[in-house]
């Protein structure tokens, strides 16, 4: 059901990174992502955190949490005109009982970037998110946390760390 709800959750922007990024080839090495025009570093990775196949540029599995972890991002298509506050919004356009909790701007990678905290129903299962977004270089990179209610305050933090270790490399 995790994996159904991440893959919903980000149909357009992964279109949206195949047309923006031009990402023929990728690879990352557990720190440094370097695929098409997009090349960033992201902080630690947990050791509970192992690596999951999805659509999304990165994407992780927490077990002991119950948790799933992604990271995602496009060029050239929304980097420049389009607010924070928009884009994150159009994250849960299909999604239901959204209750936001807590929602603010922040410096991440020297440039402003919004959390959102959210609770969020898709077909009917609800979902505790955490969503960072950043618009960098004409790019947007979407981060996200999905867990069930009443999530794992350890693992939260583990990755608003792995968040704030993120930075664009020329």
């Amino acid at each position: 059901m995790v994996r159904r709800g991440l893959s919903r959750l980000v149909p357009s922007l992964v279109v949206w990174s195949a047309l923006g990024c031009g990402c023929a080839s990728t690879h990352f090495d557990g720190r440094i992502y370097q695929g098409g025009e997009m090349h960033f570093r992201v902080g630690q990775i947990p050791s509970s955190w192992r690596s999951i196949d999805d659509d999304a540029l990165l994407a992780f599995r927490d077990d002991p949490a119950n948790a799933t972890i992604a990271l995602n991002g496009r060029c050239g298509v929304d980097g420049d005109d389009v607010p924070l506050a928009s884009l994150t919004q159009h994250l849960f356009l299909e999604f239901t009982d959204r209750d936001v909790i807590s929602q603010k701007t922040l410096s991440l990678d020297d440039r402003d970037a919004m959390r959102t905290e959210i609770d969020a129903a898709l077909d009917g299962v609800k979902k505790h998110f955490v969503v960072y977004v950043l618009k960098k270089n004409g790019c947007v990179y979407d981060f996200m946390y999905i867990a069930a209610p009443g999530a794992d305050s350890g693992a939260l933090a583990q990755f608003d760390g792995f968040v704030h270790g993120f930075a664009t490399i020329e």
